[in-house]
């Protein structure tokens, strides 16, 4: 029986979960699709970046562009390739800006639908998926660290196939368990090692209930495979540095600050607590119905095979629930234990709590039997969702106001410009953290060229700089640690000679910046955004 007639006669036998599962892909759509469908320019911080490396693989081999004298390509040496190939592929039938878009709405939707696996690999509804929307607007995502955001849904998906493939073995689910693998590691990779740990912990805590371990020998061998090529071939910046591990427990009391503290907007705050509160009305709805099962009352499950067979179900239902719960302690004491900056890597303890909090949604009860109880549990988790996604479409509508000035001025600017940009002025939107900061590199992301600043420096992504010795190179110059932050520290002179566009954001003016070189001329302002150029150009 093919997949759709599957569907279509679990919708006969069951009409109203049906109806559940169309109300929560629906919601899903709106929760994730809606936001950034109001703005051009989403206000993620990082995103113009993941924007700008996604055109790079598109356009590779286009010397128009002008990427391949710059850049080398190092997917298995930094293999966070998986937002980055999906969004390429999308800018062959899209503009760059919606490829993208729908690349980041691809990578957040893998929350809701890794937590579905879960819980489905846990023998409880699919249906509670719809609880992995509730994080999906935290900090995190804001920051632009959706390869982040994928993996946690991906590694939630990792547990659930395992679970289901320990349970009742079949080549499918061993297909499934190894693509999700390798879709992990090539998401995120520091990620990979406790998707590794997690499947084997996994089989081994429910080993009592299958009396198998066997089944997830093969599915494991192909990112095994890779992940032994990426020992080998890993840049020195990702190698791990350094550090000291200490216990902070004080951190417990940041963690609602690091949860959903994205936007100025009081309303942000109002809409978590009410998230939480309706997230608590359907956690308790599901334990009464949890209850109301113990004690026989409400609708009969389906019979079991045998008395067996339906202990060994239980017995296995007992044992995985601890699976997940056993995956959030882990990230716990990572939150509580690492420290904020790992050699390059910043920000590095707070994206554990996400993690956290997370899988410990995989402890929340199976939805109740009951028509009554199981509809209100479903619409109370959508409800929460509802109510943090209507405030992030509310500020990155108010954000696409503040990106018009940026949108008309970089119209002036040709194709394959060498564009240095500069941020002096970070305010004008509502995010706690600037947006603007990176917004210059969507003109790479739909125009080519050089930047002045680029994550390529690093050596931590998937593109770097060629060796400026190479022939045929054509390199920006390098800029001091933390230049996008500091630019202040520019100089003409030292800085501006290999660029021909200049980008500034300063509302008090920008002459003076290009005063000593008088080859650079101004072109355009709008609002707060400044356009110079180098004489004699278009």
């Amino acid at each position: 029986m093919s997949p759709l007639r599957r569907a279509a006669a679990a919708a006969r036998r069951a009409p109203l979960s049906a109806a559940l599962a169309l109300v929560v892909i629906a919601v899903s759509i709106h929760v994730i699709a809606v936001p950034l469908a109001v703005v051009r320019y989403p206000p993620m911080t990082d995103l113009p970046f993941h924007a700008a490396q996604t055109a790079v693989f598109r356009h590779y081999l286009d010397p128009a562009w002008h990427f391949r004298e710059q850049f080398t390509l190092q997917p298995l040496a930094v293999p966070y390739m998986s937002m980055y190939a999906l969004g390429a592929l999308l800018m062959l039938v899209l503009p760059p800006v919606a490829a993208v878009k729908v690349a980041a709405a691809a990578m957040l939707a893998l929350l809701p639908a890794g937590l579905a696996v879960l819980f489905h690999g846990l023998k409880r509804s699919p249906l509670l998926g719809a609880l992995g929307l509730v994080v999906v607007w935290c900090n995190l995502t804001h920051w632009g660290f959706l390869n982040h955001m994928g993996a946690l849904g991906l590694f939630a998906m990792v547990v659930g196939l395992t679970l289901l493939l320990v349970d009742r073995p079949s080549r499918g689910r061993q297909i499934a368990l190894a693509l999700a693998l390798v879709a992990l590691f090539f998401t995120h990779v520091f990620r990979f090692p406790f998707a590794l740990a997690a499947v084997v912990g996994a089989a081994i805590v429910v080993f009592p209930a299958t009396r198998r371990l066997r089944p997830i020998a093969l599915p494991l061998a192909p990112s095994l495979a890779l992940f032994a090529v990426w020992l080998a071939v890993r840049t020195d910046a990702l190698h791990a540095a350094p550090f000291a591990p200490a216990l902070h427990w004080e951190r417990l009391g940041e963690i609602p600050s690091l949860l959903f503290t994205s936007f100025t907007d009081p309303a942000e705050a109002v809409a978590a607590r009410r998230a939480a509160r309706l997230v608590l009305a359907a956690l308790l709805v599901c334990a009464a119905g949890a209850a109301a099962r113990l004690a026989g009352i409400g609708a009969p499950p389906a019979p079991a095979p045998s008395p067996a067979a339906d202990a060994r179900d239980r017995t296995f239902a007992r044992l995985a629930a601890l699976v997940p719960v056993a995956c959030a302690a882990v990230f716990l004491g990572l939150f509580l234990t690492l420290p904020l900056q790992i050699g390059l890597w910043w920000y590095v303890y707070p994206r554990e709590i996400v993690a956290a909090l997370f899988l410990a949604l995989g402890a929340f009860p199976d939805l109740p039997r009951s028509p009554w109880l199981k509809a209100p549990a479903v619409l109370a988790i959508s409800a929460a969702a509802i109510s943090l996604g209507a405030v992030v479409q509310d500020n990155y509508r108010r954000f696409d106001e503040s990106t018009r000035d940026f949108e008309a001025l970089i119209a002036r600017i040709p194709p394959a410009p060498r564009l240095l940009y500069l941020v002096f002025d970070h305010g004008g939107s509502t995010r706690t953290t600037t947006p603007f900061i990176h917004l210059p590199a969507w003109v790479q992301a739909t125009r080519g060229g050089w930047l002045s600043f680029h994550f390529a420096v690093w050596d931590a992504s998937p593109i770097a700089y060629r060796p400026r010795s190479e022939p045929g190179a054509v390199v920006p110059p390098p800029t001091p640690l933390r230049w996008e932050w500091t630019p202040e520290k520019f100089d003409v002179r030292r800085h501006g000679a290999f660029f021909d566009w200049f980008l500034v954001r300063r509302r008090a003016g920008a002459d003076r910046l290009f005063a000593k070189d008088p080859s650079i001329v101004p072109v355009d302002r709008v609002g707060d955004w400044w356009l110079y150029r180098r004489g004699g150009g278009p």
